[in-house]
């Protein structure tokens, strides 16, 4: 998993695109975008990697490097 910054959506948006045609051009096959045209959280899977791109505001909201890191509190579900 990759974890990245654009500085707006038009940055997103254009590592989106990059990102996407060097995939391509190496034959990586099957990629799939989600999140675009509006490119405040893009995510690209690219099978054995996934790519999250953001908007500094929504990488701090959405917080996934807390989420997985090994210091996440384990949550226990009400039953």
């Amino acid at each position: 998993m990759v974890i990245a910054s654009g500085r707006s959506q038009r940055h997103v948006s254009a590592i989106s695109d990059q990102l996407s045609r060097s995939l391509k051009e190496a034959g990586i096959k099957g990629a799939h975008s989600e999140g675009l045209p509006h490119c405040d959280w893009v995510l690209i899977d690219a099978g054995d990697v996934v790519v999250h791109l953001f908007r500094p505001e929504v990488r701090s909201f959405y917080n996934l490097e807390k989420l997985w890191s090994p210091q996440a509190p384990d949550e226990k579900i009400a039953v």
